[in-house]
């Protein structure tokens, strides 16, 4: 069964996501995005071992709490191949923008799209779903034996909105794209958890969301 924690993170409030399995004592950490030592002390209250640290895409508010976890824990980080350069460039990691003088460390496992994993009973699967980013990525996290999923899209899909497509590497072609031929043919029943803000279901921004209009 699948456990699911939302921490909220960073100067920019970010979204990290523990998630784990009943039938394992290890966890997966979605956009460790500050507050290492936050993110640790959950961790070690709920027992729980980390097996990959995954970033969405490579903004440093997804990515700042890298390195301390990496460190401490030994797991591998994992990130998309075309947003790789981004986690020690600080152009494109936007370190410099916000003024941010983060340590940057290099990825262990570089994904593809379709790519797949598992965690005790629990699948995840890489959707490539760039416009965010060149890189950006959606991982869908279901069970075994049920047809729910749980999407967690970074900054491409938000709660009645969609990722910012003005930064570098940045597409709103591609963005609204990815949403339409990646995301939205997906069950209404599937669980939308943001980088920011409020979770959502695909049924919900089908009808609600005014960019997807």
């Amino acid at each position: 069964m699948i456990e699911m924690e939302t921490l909220v993170v960073g100067e920019l409030a970010a979204n990290c996501y523990l998630i784990s399995s009943k039938e394992v004592e290890e966890a997966v950490v979605i956009d460790p995005g500050g507050e290492g030592s936050q993110i640790l002390n959950r961790l070690k209250e709920k027992n729980l071992s980390v097996k990959y640290i995954i970033n969405t895409h490579g903004h440093i508010d997804h990515t700042a709490a890298n390195p301390t976890l990496s460190e401490v824990t030994g797991a591998p980080i994992l990130i998309h191949k075309d947003d790789a350069s981004y986690l020690e460039d600080p152009v494109l990691s936007l370190r410099q923008f916000l003024g941010q003088r983060v340590d940057s460390i290099p990825p262990d496992r570089l994904l593809e799209d379709r790519e797949e994993f598992l965690l005790g009973n629990l699948r995840f699967e890489v959707i490539h779903t760039p416009g965010h980013t060149e890189g950006s990525i959606t991982i869908s996290v279901s069970e075994s034996g049920e047809d729910i999923r749980y999407l967690f899209t970074g900054d491409t899909l938000f709660r009645e909105g969609v990722g910012r497509t003005d930064l570098p590497g940045g597409s709103y072609k591609r963005l609204m794209d990815s949403i339409a031929t990646r995301l939205l043919p997906l069950a209404d029943e599937s669980i939308v958890y943001p980088g920011h803000g409020p979770s959502s279901t695909i049924g919900w921004e089908r009808k609600n969301n005014p960019f997807l209009r």
